[in-house]
């Protein structure tokens, strides 16, 4: 160990994942309050955190909970990334409907 050193040590950090962009809103909190009163899994697809928060009390404090009937159906539900990934994935599955269907109109004729 090199006692010589000039330099403080630095303590170990943990990097900082990205933000995803995505916030929640006085709306989105009050569907959470419903969710979470009707018994869902915390795992809607954003940063457990803000649930929590929100199951917490910690944000949106002042927000109603939303009725039964304003709730959508019960999860799982799916990450943004899994989202995105689905939506390429019917992106390329239309493009080859698309061009099945020009191909049996030719056929036709």
């Amino acid at each position: 160990m090199d006692t010589n050193n000039s330099q403080p040590c630095q303590p170990f950090r943990l990097k900082r994942a990205n933000s995803s962009g995505i916030a929640l809103t006085a709306d989105d909190a009050r569907l959470v309050k419903g969710m979470l009163l009707r018994g869902d899994a915390q795992h809607f697809g954003v940063n457990p955190g803000r649930i929590a928060e929100i199951a917490t009390g910690e944000r949106f404090t002042d927000v109603a909970t939303a009725l039964q009937d304003e709730l959508p159906d019960p999860g799982p539900y799916l990450t943004p990334c899994q989202a995105s990934d689905v939506a390429d994935a019917l992106t390329v599955a239309r493009a080859a409907l698309d061009r099945m269907e020009r191909l049996i109109s030719r056929i036709r004729g």
